[in-house]
């Protein structure tokens, strides 16, 4: 016997209590019979100023990463997805690897998908249609030791980040309030002389600015909430497509 709704698929998605962007968006993306079931890393929602008050918020969401993870494996899900940004990008891709493991541990052996791997995995999906990617455009919420850490990462897989805006959100929970409009006008500051441009931290809603900024650029933008659903379903071999996402979900 299978999950009457989630037949498919059951993933369980972990995100700090503050987000209110990656489950709306996750959802959208949804495939029928296909279930998204959220656990809650909970987190106050701390004023985030400078480089230390933005460690205060990541240890926050470190101290309590595990115990929700072990909250959500009470569903039985046949995918954990991590729905959550910075961490899985620190420390360059040896931290992203270390993290990797330490999931998939605590998981018992249950996949678990990240977004900095799934971002990659998206680039790579790219090149089989555009052509080779080496230059990155990046755009985040973070505060400077944050997009210093997202930038290791690509440049440890061989990529030259050359454009890198951090938005400098004053909370975790106030990401989800950088309208739509910044977050054009960032893509478009960011895509100077670069082969594609991507945004980190789950809680910029920006799917449907990607979907709309890839059109007008004309280059691969990656959301990181989309890049990081569709690894999620091609990993445990749904392969439907949608449109309204971008070329990744709608042809790859």
């Amino acid at each position: 016997m299978t999950d009457s709704l989630g037949h498919r698929m059951k993933f369980a998605v972990v995100a700090p209590s503050t987000n209110t962007s990656v489950q709306p968006e996750y959802d959208d993306m949804r495939p029928r019979g296909v279930t998204n079931h959220f656990a809650r890393i909970s987190i106050p929602d701390t004023k985030v100023t400078d480089d230390e008050s933005f460690m205060v918020m990541l240890e926050n969401i470190r101290s309590a990463t595990e115990e929700t993870v072990d909250v959500a494996m009470s569903m039985d899900p046949g995918c954990v997805i991590m729905g959550m940004s910075a961490e899985t990008f620190w420390d360059g891709a040896e931290g992203a690897d270390r993290l990797h493991k330490r999931m998939v541990e605590r998981t018992g052996g249950v996949p678990v998908i990240m977004g900095s791997t799934a971002v990659d995995a998206a680039v790579k999906a790219y090149e089989t249609k555009v052509g080779p990617i080496k230059k990155l455009g990046i755009l985040t919420p973070y505060a400077p030791v944050g997009d210093a850490n997202v930038k290791r990462f690509f440049e440890d897989q061989g990529y030259e980040v050359v454009n890198i805006i951090g938005l400098k959100s004053q909370s975790p929970m106030l990401i989800a309030h950088e309208d739509k409009q910044k977050l054009k006008r960032t893509a478009i500051a960011v895509s100077e002389g670069v082969d594609a441009i991507i945004q980190c931290g789950t809680n910029l809603a920006f799917a449907e600015v990607a979907a709309m900024a890839e059109f007008w650029l004309e280059k691969p933008v990656i959301a990181i909430n989309t890049a990081t659903y569709w690894h999620a379903l091609r990993t445990m071999g749904i392969s439907d497509q949608m449109d309204g996402f971008g070329r990744l979900l709608s042809e790859f």
